[in-house]
């Protein structure tokens, strides 16, 4: 009992003469509280002006108040007076990271990629990206994922390494999207006449810009048909965008078509059956050749 009592008294005296170390270790403790907050503040004011997103702007705000709580607390043990267990800190987590670097390689390079998004800013909430051949609209940008929603409603959580190290695809950073689409004509008809015809009635539509200008160019010879590449550019300021864009689309596809008929030309069916028409022709006239020199 003596003992017990004695080292209890022994504790008290260290604890009393170390009191001024202990109220400075916590005032210390208290004072990196606060100018973490206040780090934390500034760091959200400032940045809160630019376009980076919410969850990019919260995670660096809690990580700036955590280095300056985590140095507080190395400051709070050297008053203390414990400098082997503030250097043991140091070691073992430069050692824990570099086994957590090795374990978790994936999840940190993509944190690693979202953390260099959220200056890069290669696309923002809401714009329309393609990533390896997915096509969505980004709903939510994470520091690890990307959240986007395809056309069919479904939900694709994109790894943030393969939007920087794959090619990525933005389609209303500048405002602008192309749209295109072929039509048919018989082989008899004058191409070069209906591309001016059909660059004609698109240019008359109000939504078709004129910089950059549409185009309507001979793209290919299919074996029934002379195909027309039909290009133009238009200006989208909805999230609706690709809705927007295939009303368009069909609206000038409708357009053409009429005009085309307009002026007699022949494609879809009637191609095919003028085709059909004139290999028969030249097959009767092979044959009425042939039976005149066999007489």
């Amino acid at each position: 009992m003596d003992t017990l009592t004695d080292s209890f008294e022994f504790f008290f005296t260290q604890v009393l003469e170390m009191a001024p170390e202990i109220i400075l270790a916590f005032l210390v403790l208290v004072a990196a509280h606060f100018i973490g907050r206040v780090v934390r503040k500034i760091y959200n004011r400032v940045l809160h002006k630019g376009d980076i997103s919410a969850a990019h702007l919260n995670f660096f705000g809690k990580l700036l108040y955590g280095i300056v709580i985590f140095l507080g607390i190395l400051l709070s043990l050297n008053i203390l007076g414990f400098y082997g267990l503030a250097t043991s800190i140091l070691a073992s987590g430069g050692i824990t990271a570099v086994i957590l670097g090795f374990a978790f390689k994936d999840i940190g390079e993509n944190f690693l990629a979202g953390f260099i998004m959220a200056f890069s800013r290669p696309f923002q909430t809401g714009d329309l990206i393609e990533s390896e051949g997915l096509t969505g609209r980004v709903q939510n940008i994470e520091l690890r994922h990307t959240h986007i929603r395809t056309g069919n409603g479904c939900d694709v959580f994109i790894p943030s390494a393969q939007l920087i190290s794959k090619p990525l695809y933005n389609y209303t950073r500048d405002g602008l999207r192309r749209g295109s689409f072929v039509i048919g004509i018989d082989y008899s008809n004058d191409a070069e006449q209906a591309c001016r015809l059909l660059l004609e009635a698109i240019k008359e539509d109000p939504k078709v810009i004129p910089d950059p200008e549409p185009t309507v160019r001979i793209d290919g010879f299919n074996p029934q048909f002379v195909e027309l590449a039909v290009y133009f550019w238009i200006e989208v300021a909805t999230s609706k965008q690709e809705i927007y864009l295939s009303m368009i689309k069909s609206r000038l596809m409708e357009i053409c078509r009429t005009t085309l008929i307009e002026h007699g030309y022949k494609f879809s069916s009637e191609v095919t059956s003028s085709l059909e028409m004139r290999e028969l022709n030249v097959n009767l006239r092979q044959q009425s050749n042939s039976e005149e020199e066999s007489n």
